[in-house]
């Protein structure tokens, strides 16, 4: 209605929290494209767990195909909310149960919705993890680093490619002892084992300089 652009649409503090409502009950479809469309058409996704920012429909539902196998659902936990003509903030902390493995992560977030189309959208959402919830390094011992060599070499003994291509980190790099190929990924260390795993190797350390 044009009284409501010249007076900006009316909204409560309830109902600016209650927004959220809405791009959580989309997380719960598991269709990232539901997600994305609560977005508005100049929205920008500052992520959690990508470094990249997303500034269009097709970069934020990408995001979202990922994110979504963690099957999230989040809950606030502490809100301010600002109101302005045609548009309103909600910063504060929320907190996701990750369905996919049962563990809790705890964030902050800002939300700025824009009166978009007859709807409330979002036109900035930044999201990332509380400073204490990230993990910091471990200290370990030069025993414990030469024990690492043990699980490794467990998993040899199980014959099982990819119990032993598990030992490796999503960027490992193998360049192993009877190819002359480097493998990079996990179906290529996979491939290698199969193959290495007829020999039945055991390995055993004769030296080592740990740093």
């Amino acid at each position: 209605m044009p009284e409501e652009i010249a007076m900006g649409k009316p909204i409560t503090e309830d109902e600016v929290r209650g927004l959220f409502s809405l791009w959580n009950n989309a997380l719960a479809t598991l269709d990232s494209k539901q997600v994305a469309a609560r977005y508005a058409k100049s929205g920008v996704l500052l992520p959690t767990v990508s470094d990249t920012p997303r500034t269009d429909f097709t970069s934020i539902n990408d995001y979202f195909v990922n994110f979504l196998k963690l099957q999230p659902q989040g809950e606030i936990m502490e809100s301010h909310v600002t109101i302005g003509k045609n548009w309103c903030q909600d910063v504060g902390i929320y907190e996701f149960t990750l369905g996919a493995n049962g563990k809790k992560v705890k964030g902050r977030y800002s939300f700025v919705y824009v009166w978009e189309d007859n709807e409330w959208k979002i036109n900035h959402h930044h999201s990332s993890v509380m400073p204490e919830g990230i993990v910091t390094a471990e200290p370990i011992t030069e025993k414990e680093v030469r024990s690492l060599f043990n699980l490794w070499n467990d998993a040899l003994a199980t014959k099982d490619p990819e119990k032993v291509a598990d030992r490796y980190s999503k960027a490992g790099v193998l360049l192993p002892t009877v190819s002359d190929v480097p493998r990079n990924d996990y179906p290529g260390i996979v491939d290698y084992f199969t193959n290495f795993l007829k020999l039945e190797p055991q390995g055993e350390i004769e030296s080592g300089n740990i740093i």
